[in-house]
């Protein structure tokens, strides 16, 4: 991802990618603690590009941090400084259509794990990323399975916070599913319900109406869920936010996950049942055909969820 001339924003800073190395003393490297964001750019025309709902990621990152008492004047830079670094760490690498990773964390200090004193850094990178789960995964659709993993529960987990140390759930749900020949897991909660997938929302189509999990589960606050229910609703297609769990996910017309890396990616198979035709279905493609007009910049009405830049 990263090569010798590729440059990052770390403290106000714009540096050299290998003179932002971590001491082995780290405080979140050893334990976790620390706020991440992902988000993309896309080329909108030839050497512009558009950051997409810059400003709903950056709030996500602060909320975050709160949600693990890091606070503003801990990471020292306002939310319109991180928000220009991102787009700045773009353009410094000449990149267009891009991902970008603010990443909040406690550097070397004390060492207890009631550390309360380390001095807090800010880093955000960039660099090319393509489909997270395949090219032809966007147009085939993918193979999921039910994760032997439960998502953990509200008073073990933050689920609104995207949090490093939490991601240890997401990592082994998705290495146990690579293993079993599967490109992504699906995570249940311990009643037994569905939550989300390792690292993307998930929705199904059912008669028409796309359902999803509601915010009251133990689920993160995706802002391409928010993207998608939003198009759908205005293409006149309902949107039910409801609980289900694994039969309903079986006997589904459609599924399809949702994410910054993954964008709209449908889903063919769960545990080796086919889902709908086990193919791409009709309301999947409308849906993933306007997501990407409006971060590729062909959709008018919702050119402000663009933050454009020159390169």
């Amino acid at each position: 991802m990263l090569n010798p001339e590729t440059k990052v924003w770390l403290n106000g800073e714009i540096i050299a990618a290998d003179e932002a190395r971590l001491s082995h003393l780290t405080h979140t490297f050893h334990y976790g603690l620390g706020a991440f964001e992902g988000i993309r750019s896309y080329e909108v025309r030839p050497g512009v590009g558009g950051v997409f709902r810059l400003q709903e990621h950056i709030d996500r990152l602060f909320a975050s941090c709160h949600l693990v008492t890091i606070t503003a004047e801990d990471i020292g830079a306002t939310r319109e400084q991180i928000m220009a670094a991102c787009v700045d760490t773009l353009r410094v690498n000449g990149l267009t259509d891009g991902y970008i990773r603010p990443v909040i964390y406690l550097g070397e200090g004390a060492m207890g794990i009631g550390a309360l004193t380390n001095p807090t850094h800010t880093m955000v990178a960039a660099w090319k990323w393509g489909a997270y789960l395949g090219e032809e995964g966007l147009t085939k659709g993918i193979d999921a399975c039910i994760s032997s993993y439960n998502r953990p529960g509200h008073s073990g987990t933050l689920s609104k916070g995207k949090l490093a140390g939490q991601y240890i759930n997401s990592i082994l749900a998705k290495r146990e599913a690579l293993s079993n020949g599967f490109h992504e897991a699906i995570l249940l909660n311990e009643e037994g319900l569905v939550t989300e997938a390792s690292g993307e929302n998930l929705f199904i189509v059912k008669d028409g109406q796309v359902i999803t999990p509601p915010l009251g589960l133990n689920i993160l606050a995706g802002i391409t869920r928010a993207t998608v229910m939003q198009l759908a609703t205005e293409l006149g297609i309902a949107v039910v936010e409801r609980t289900f769990a694994r039969d309903e996910l079986y006997l589904a017309d459609e599924v399809f996950m949702t994410g910054t890396a993954a964008e709209v990616t449908p889903v063919r198979s769960v545990d080796r049942r086919r889902i709908g035709q086990g193919s791409r279905g009709p309301i999947t493609e409308k849906l993933q055909s306007l997501y990407f007009d409006v971060v590729q910049g062909r959709s008018a009405p919702h050119s402000d969820w663009l933050t454009p830049f020159d390169v």
